[in-house]
């Protein structure tokens, strides 16, 4: 079961197939010409982790296992979605139960790749993705809105306190802005959790450009950045090449990184994209050392002892006494457990103990 899930949307012919081909290595469909994605696409991969890698050298021959993020690719939106023009709109329940999305954005110059009608301008499209998303979810909120208003005409005191916050939503929405953009508390977010907004939804952008290389002028780019910043300061903005992504994807894996490392590319595009994916939706990752595998788990930042245990084992939670922890920079330098206790460098810790990112965490249970 994925850990982390992760749905890809935008215009048709921006590049999302390739991607997720990239992402993947998943042989999909990615032709030119619009709706090329009918059935949506999903690819369940490895979180690339150098530490994790590290670990299971050190402790042959122990299984590695990473934590894995699901990618759901669904056909692209055009204006008028929200009204059943074209095919994206009809599959966006597929994405409505993921953690975050991508919106993958046109940023390079090619006469030769169709753009759906009226879209040549990159910040025109971003601005039809949102449109679409938030008229998506503003018929679930209108919806949800006057089923509460029944209910409160019939005493229900629980959905009469509900009606407001939905109100909110509802004009929000039909303003076209996304529903994060009312800044709801952590109770307010449960309470409409139910309703899996897409505009609620932590978002990333992803700009396909033609060449990854940062010292030349990319003037669509620059475009699309400019409009983000206006638009929703402090988003999360990554510039990927999908298509030269999806040409290193198809070498031997020996190759990989020296090709990579020709076109100027530090690390692949998964890595980068997972890793930001971590930071907007507040998560990090901590291992644990069994007999028989060593295993990478994410769990939120800020997230105590108790709750880690219970990415291990739904009863290690409720059970839990107390975790024996020592970060992966300690046990490299011991490489055994033996010498980390001979110096000291494993630590118990209770319940208000917080989890740090690189934690080797053994826990101590009741269960």
């Amino acid at each position: 079961m994925a850990q982390l899930s992760i749905g890809i949307i935008g215009l048709p012919n921006v590049g999302k197939s390739t991607l997720f081909q990239a992402l993947t290595a998943v042989a999909v469909p990615a032709e030119n010409y619009p709706f090329c994605t009918i059935d949506p696409n999903v690819g369940v991969i490895e979180v690339p982790d150098t530490r994790l890698d590290r670990l299971h050298e050190i402790l042959p021959p122990r299984e590695k296992v990473a934590p894995i993020v699901e990618f759901v690719d669904i056909a692209g939106l055009v204006a008028g979605a929200s009204r059943g023009e074209g095919l994206g709109n009809r599959f966006l329940h597929y994405v409505r139960e993921a953690d975050a999305l991508v919106h993958v954005v046109r940023a390079f110059e090619d006469p030769t790749v169709v753009q759906p009608e009226g879209t040549s301008d990159p910040a025109e499209g971003l601005g039809i993705i949102e449109t679409e998303l938030a008229l998506a979810d503003l018929e679930v909120v209108t919806k949800r809105r006057q089923t509460a208003e029944r209910k409160a005409r019939s005493g229900d005191k629980e959905e009469a306190g509900l009606v407001g916050l939905l109100e909110r939503l509802e004009r929000r929405l039909d303003h076209e802005e996304p529903a994060r953009a009312e800044h709801l508390s952590e109770d307010e977010l449960k309470r409409v959790s139910s309703l899996a907004l897409l505009t609620l939804k932590p978002m990333m952008y992803v700009l396909n450009v033609e060449e990854p290389d940062g010292s030349a002028e990319h003037p669509v780019e620059d475009r699309v950045r400019k409009w983000l910043a206006e638009r929703e300061p402090g988003a999360v903005v990554l510039s990927e090449s999908a298509r030269l992504e999806a040409e290193i994807v198809q070498l031997p894996a020996e190759e990989r990184a020296e090709y990579a490392g020709a076109l100027g590319l530090q690390e692949p595009g998964l890595a980068r994209l997972i890793r930001a994916g971590y930071r907007l939706l507040g998560l990090h990752t901590f291992f644990t050392i069994g007999e028989s595998e060593v295993r990478g788990w994410t769990v939120r930042v800020g997230a105590h002892a108790p709750e880690a245990a219970g990415k291990v084992h739904t009863d290690f939670e409720r059970g839990f006494i107390r975790a024996e922890t020592i970060h992966f920079r300690d046990f490299v330098q011991a490489r055994t457990l033996k010498t980390a206790r001979e110096r000291g460098l494993i630590r118990s810790e209770g319940k208000d103990y917080v989890v740090q990112d690189g934690d080797i965490l053994f826990f101590r249970t009741s269960v």
